[in-house]
């Protein structure tokens, strides 16, 4: 009888062995995760990885990213990241089958790939390489245990491998034992177990499963325990906010009740907008923060927070937008912010001449550079503490960030502030001038259709075309809208916040079936309307008319 060489249960051992190294990755992860909140959150393995790798991307791929996967940009890294990381220990838990050895190696090596990458961030500490190397001591212990816990079966015809042997009573061997198989008598309740088909679970299998689902559960509230413990030391409902110099009227209620789907005019906090690299919020202590001011000075200063709550501080209603905003995007936002003008602190340190940027950096090495004129002038660029009235919202900068009117945030409004550095752009570049993108990044003027919604269909009749419009420093004059290729029509404006606030628009339009194209542009405060050439948001921001189509029938 022909007998088939590859032994009944190898697939199901080669399926065991992989979940062991995506088992012993994942324990080893959530541990290192775990050490990484007592030692810094950003030196997690995935973390540590992730924001490597966002530093390594190119630019062009960068803003594919941002504009196919919008806020959702970092965890589609993440799972990107974690699906190689399974797929590698996946492979090492098959080596260990054969080769423990060199899987072990292998998990270790891994281990110190993500150790490395926490090394070399722009703000590691000498202990930012233990969470990798606890990851890889836990990785290889796994390992170790899973794989004793799976079951080897026994190679065919084994127990013929020096000829016919005779039964337990001297009588020949059986022809199934001449075959290649062990008669009854010979065989073990794990052989006969691997080898019966539809047989029950083996004890070995399910010590196996046992094991593996311990790891699972382990994995999983470990990591969930260090994801809770690398919470921001201080909370931001904790701080007491001063009470500003200045006094400003409420803002005034926008038309969004008027018109359905256009912008709030003072952005909710849950609904503004997130664009920045850290994929951990960094964890800051406010009673060990120290905002730093150094570089070409007459004196460095070094504010805590407590000091920098008690200087004079103003509120300003300032429009806040991310130079990766396509037209018509979604990346821009509008609040009240209370804070300290960096002109005032930057007075008190007394910039030298020369000086033609301020290097501003954030707690997690993150570096921004801002023309200094914008620093000093009278628009009022701030060191912000709160926002809305409340204290600045972790994910945007808690305890303190630049905000400055007319920039683009990527030249200055710095989250998680730590350091003001005097210097030249020709001797120290930040993150972004490394990066090839425009240095001033002034704000340019644009307009956005809001409501109604790109190839919606709507009935004929009276339809409320409306959005917002924005030009930081110079205001918003003027809105128009066209159907198609007819006359410019001229919106209705809602209420005035400022030239450095957005401005509400609308138009009510008498629709009429069939499918039209509906475009807006602004002209702002001195008068220039804004420009329809069309440009990418790299280098210096995009431009050009938003248009959308719409059915009508």
């Amino acid at each position: 009888m022909e007998h088939n060489s590859r032994p009944p249960g190898t697939k199901s051992q080669r399926v065991r062995y992989a979940v062991s190294g995506v088992l012993a990755a994942a324990a080893g992860m959530a541990v290192g995760h775990l050490v990484a909140a007592f030692v810094n959150p950003a030196a997690s393995p995935v973390l540590a990885v992730g924001s490597t790798v966002i530093d390594a991307t190119p630019t062009p791929i960068k803003e594919w990213a941002v504009r196919n996967f919008g806020t959702a940009d970092k965890p589609v890294l993440l799972g990107s990241v974690t699906l190689v990381v399974v797929i590698a220990a996946a492979v090492i838990g098959l080596v260990s089958r054969t080769k423990p050895s060199l899987a072990n190696i292998l998990v270790v090596g891994l281990a110190a790939l993500a150790g490395l990458a926490a090394w070399f961030r722009p703000a590691s500490a000498t202990f930012d390489i233990v969470p990798a190397f606890v990851t890889a001591i836990v990785g290889v212990i796994t390992l170790t245990g899973l794989r004793a816990l799976i079951p080897n079966l026994p190679t065919p015809g084994a127990a013929t491998a020096s000829g016919p042997t005779s039964g337990a009573a001297g009588t020949p061997a059986t022809a199934a034992t001449a075959a290649g198989r062990a008669s009854p008598a010979q065989e073990s309740p794990l052989d006969h177990t691997a080898y019966a088909k539809g047989a029950s679970a083996t004890p070995a299998r399910r010590n196996f499963l046992i094991g593996a689902a311990g790891v699972t559960v382990g994995a999983a509230a470990l990591g969930t325990l260090g994801q809770k413990l690398a919470a921001p030391a201080t909370p931001p409902s904790s701080v007491a906010l001063p009470e500003p110099q200045n006094t400003l009227a409420a803002l005034p209620t926008g038309i969004e009740g008027k018109v359905k789907g256009v912008s709030a005019f003072s952005t909710p906090l849950n609904d503004f907008y997130r664009v920045d690299t850290a994929l951990v919020i960094p964890r800051i202590d406010v009673d060990k923060w120290v905002l730093e001011i150094d570089g070409k000075v007459d004196k460095k200063l070094s504010i805590t927070f407590a000091e920098l709550l008690k200087m004079p501080m103003i509120e300003k209603d300032i429009t806040l937008n991310c130079v990766s905003n396509e037209v018509g995007g979604p990346y821009i936002s509008s609040t009240r912010w209370l804070g300290v003008r960096v002109r005032d602190l930057l007075e008190r340190a007394g910039i030298q001449d020369g000086v033609d940027q301020i290097l501003s950096e954030s707690t997690d090495g993150m570096t921004i550079s801002t023309p200094v004129e914008a620093l000093t002038d009278d628009r009022d660029a701030l060191i912000a503490v709160a926002m809305n009235g409340q204290p600045l919202p972790t994910r945007h900068g808690f305890p303190a960030r630049m905000v400055t009117p007319g920039l683009y945030g990527f030249v200055g409004a710095t989250k998680w502030l730590t350091k003001l550095t005097a210097t030249t752009y020709a001797a120290e570049k930040a993150y972004w001038t490394k990066r090839d993108w425009a240095i001033d990044g002034t704000v340019k003027t644009q307009a956005r259709i809001d409501t109604p919604a790109g190839l919606a269909t709507y009935k004929p009749g009276k339809v409320a075309i409306g959005g917002v419009a924005w030009a930081q420093l110079r205001g918003i004059k003027e809105v128009e809208v066209r159907v198609d290729n007819g006359p410019w029509q001229k919106a209705t404006l809602g209420p005035d916040g400022g030239t450095d606030y957005w401005r509400q628009w609308f138009w009510v339009w008498d629709a009429t079936t069939g499918r039209h194209d509906l475009t807006v542009r602004a002209t702002d405060g001195t008068g220039q309307v804004q420009t329809k050439d069309r440009a990418d948001p790299f280098p210096g921001g995009a431009s050009g008319w938003h248009s959308i189509v719409v059915l009508v029938s």
